[in-house]
């Protein structure tokens, strides 16, 4: 598990898995969610947001709770930028541990629910 990792830039994430240590179980679980697959499909397309920025129809808790497993599950990684919290997917290593995965979780997504 990475913990919160400060960067010779002073950059820091919250903690989150080595790539290595993804499961797909984990992010599997992770994605099953409909509130948490929304998140997943509004960071989709952005490099960062801010997490209050994202347009979730639940409260603050509720919205913090998804966030938190997503990122537990290794799909996404949060940047700590002074007092704001920047999320974004973890599209990369997702790519590179489970080749297509992701693509085709969006695309199910996609289809069974429009925007």
């Amino acid at each position: 598990m990475i913990e919160t990792v400060a960067t010779t830039t002073g950059t820091r994430f919250l903690p989150m898995p080595e790539p290595g240590e993804l499961t797909l179980a984990h992010v599997l679980d992770a994605l099953a969610d409909p509130v948490r697959l929304e998140i997943v499909r509004e960071l989709a397309p952005l490099a960062e947001t801010p997490c209050g920025a994202l347009t979730l129809g639940v409260s603050e808790s509720t919205r913090s709770h998804h966030l938190r497993t997503l990122r537990e599950a290794g799909v996404t990684r949060t940047r700590v930028a002074g007092t704001q919290r920047l999320v974004a997917l973890r599209r990369d290593v997702l790519d590179e541990r489970f080749p297509g995965l992701l693509d085709a979780v969006l695309a199910a997504a996609g289809a069974a629910s429009p925007r």
